[in-house]
């Protein structure tokens, strides 16, 4: 499972105009569910972006958490994020989960950062998102599990 993290100081998302998801200062999260992912490791995946020191403390070093700082949490399923781009001009999606296990795999690991974190905001699996966002530094990090 992959999660690309953005520290933001506002993001949102909106579908047909509406949005359906925002928050403040905090982290945007783009979620991409890979062919072999499971709940154990949406489960690490999770673990690992709450406690992830991104953050600035008061000497300005990165050694706060969102946990640390209590603050907003955007998940947005992106389907290209595991796309194969080693060769040629166009992805493949061969690595990516078919649509159905990586919408249950989302929906689990939304519920289960729901029940560890407040608050928490989210896109929709299988819509066309426009997503806004004011990246903070920037600071963009992947993981991975």
């Amino acid at each position: 499972m992959i999660g690309l993290l953005q520290r933001v100081t506002r993001a949102s998302v909106e579908v047909d105009g509406e949005i359906i998801g925002e928050i403040g200062r905090g982290l945007l999260v783009l979620i991409g569910v890979q062919r072999d992912d499971s709940e154990q490791r949406a489960d690490r995946l999770l673990e690992r972006l709450l406690g992830y020191r991104v953050f600035p403390d008061d000497d300005g070093k990165m050694n706060r958490s969102l946990r640390d700082i209590r603050g907003g949490l955007l998940l947005v399923p992106q389907f290209t994020l595991p796309a194969d781009t080693r060769k040629g001009t166009r992805p493949g999606f061969s690595t990516a989960a078919a649509p159905e296990e990586g919408k249950r795999l989302f929906q689990h690991f939304l519920q289960q950062a729901e029940q560890a974190h407040a608050p928490v905001a989210s896109g929709r699996f299988g819509a066309d998102m426009q997503v806004s966002l004011v990246n903070d530094g920037p600071v963009t990090f992947w993981l991975e599990t």
